[in-house]
């Protein structure tokens, strides 16, 4: 199941009828073979109709390009640009949106064929909020060809982000554990985002589970669980059930998600979950992590859906861990001081109970869930995938609905260091600049729960933007000591 749309790129140059409109073509034609020769071709497709002084160009030029597929829009200010029909384009056009401009090519230029896009993006900007409409503007967005091929190809993955979200179906199972109310939330803003929810008791899935016993295909399920664990298959004895839990949630995504496209699950694991299926399903929601359909712990709606955007983003898997524990000074200043160079408050350890996929860990292991098993039968928490998570660069971050239907957000760039954790579940020691100012003043500030996202890699600068484009009325960063919070004490000691 391919769970993340493809991205379509028309790109629409625009000209304003003082200038002449041979100058917006030229730049267009350069600007597309720019980013075929960079990127190649796939994701563009170049409109021939350039718009001018008109809105009947405009509404030929929508049509063109939702004949040829397109489902994403770029408008290239090759020179001034007309402010009322470009951003009616953008108006009436349903998808995710880009503006860029051209900068003039050299001295020669100036004297009679200056663009002044500089200016025009000015004007397009104003006009669009005039008109309330959405879009994304890049840093810098003007630019020579290759500057605009690459700001259209670093809109790819916002593209493809707020594509998914409004073709995208939430599955839950459950209420929100007791205790758990930091993982509950208004479920307002999802309808705001276009992100449909199917909220269903834990006993429709218990009865659907129990439907699948005799299901042929377990046995097939269940040995390539265990090629897929090798020699990290140590509880061999739980893999049919696991199996069968499997092909439970497969076969509920693929009848309930109606209309929509893309899929994500919000799971219950605890507390009558164990006893009653006899397992714990964190294996499961990494192998359907995996394969690009995120699985939330704890019922936790939010928690899936920020997974979601970072699967778009980033086209990978990604994880759900808890903001969970400091790392002990021995271990900081054993492994962790001399050898990377982070204040200790900067780092901290990451952990889920085996909800991470068997690629992102260094030596995957199958174990029973010990948090669990300290109060029920060791036998009910098989089910748990154990490793300490490969290094690498990561992004942690998270979209969340305040109890008051408010949208915050967060995002952090750092990395997961190769340092052992001597710990259990899937976990890993995370290193992220000023996280001991971000924590008290943006995480603990803004009141988001303990759950964070994580993608593999440095996707800030996307996941920033998404955020934006989506409206979320904060974001929060870790911001480097000379930039204080708002809410940060300036005396210290």
């Amino acid at each position: 199941m391919k769970n993340v749309p493809t991205v379509k790129v028309g790109i629409v140059a625009v000209s304003r009828d003082c200038f002449p409109i041979e100058l917006s073509i030229k730049r267009r034609k350069a600007l597309v073979e720019a980013y075929v020769k960079e990127y190649g071709e796939a994701d563009i497709y170049e409109c021939p109709i350039c718009i001018f002084e008109s809105e009947i160009d405009m509404m030929h030029s929508l049509q063109d390009i939702k004949a040829h597929g397109c489902n994403a829009l770029c408008v290239f200010l090759g020179n001034f640009g007309p402010e009322i029909s470009e951003t009616l384009l953008a108006k009436y056009f349903d998808g995710p949106i880009m503006f860029c401009a051209a900068e003039e090519e050299n001295v020669g230029v100036l004297s009679s064929d200056r663009g002044d896009a500089y200016c025009g993006m000015l004007n397009a900007s104003y006009n669009l909020k005039l008109r309330n409409v959405k879009a994304y503007i890049p840093e810098s967005p003007v630019g020579d060809a290759a500057d605009c091929a690459k700001m259209i190809h670093d809109f790819l993955p916002i593209a493809r982000a707020i594509l998914g979200l409004r073709n995208l179906k939430i599955i839950s199972f459950g209420p929100r554990p007791q205790n758990f109310l930091a993982c509950n939330a208004p479920i307002k803003q999802l309808y705001n985002l276009g992100v449909e929810i199917e909220e269903n008791s834990e006993l429709d899935l218990y009865e659907s589970f129990l439907k699948h016993a005799d299901d042929p295909r377990i046995q097939e399920v269940a040995e390539d669980m265990a090629k897929e664990l090798g020699k990290g298959n140590k509880i061999p004895t739980v893999l049919p059930k696991l199996a069968q839990y499997e092909l439970t949630l497969l076969d509920w995504v693929e009848g309930h998600k109606g209309c929509r496209e893309f899929v994500a699950i919000a799971g219950k694991c605890w507390p009558a979950f164990q006893t009653m299926f006899g397992f714990v399903p964190c294996y499961v929601n990494s192998r359907l992590t995996g394969r690009g359909i995120p699985v939330s712990c704890e019922v936790d709606i939010y928690g899936c859906l920020s997974e979601y955007i970072g699967s778009c983003i980033s086209e990978e898997a990604v994880t759900l861990l808890d903001i969970n524990n400091t790392v002990p000074k021995e271990m900081y200043h054993a492994d962790i001081e001399k050898q990377f160079g982070y204040k200790f408050r900067d780092t901290f350890m990451g952990f889920h109970c085996g909800n991470t996929c068997s690629k992102l860990l260094c030596h995957p292991e199958m174990r029973y869930q010990k948090i669990m098993a300290r109060s029920l039968p060791r036998e009910v928490t098989n089910g748990t995938l154990e490793g300490d998570i490969k290094p690498g660069e990561i992004t942690f971050y998270r979209l969340q609905s305040t109890a008051d239907n408010h949208l915050y957000a967060y995002v952090a760039e750092g990395e997961i260091l190769p340092v052992e954790t001597h710990s259990f579940g899937s976990i890993a020691v995370f290193a992220i600049p000023e996280m001991e100012r971000f924590y008290r003043h943006v995480l603990i500030e803004n009141g988001f729960p303990h759950h964070g996202a994580v993608a593999f890699g440095h996707h800030g600068k996307a996941i920033f933007e998404v955020f934006k484009y989506l409206g979320a009325e904060k974001i929060g960063f870790n911001q480097p000591a000379s930039l204080p919070y708002p809410t940060e004490n300036p005396y210290k000691g």
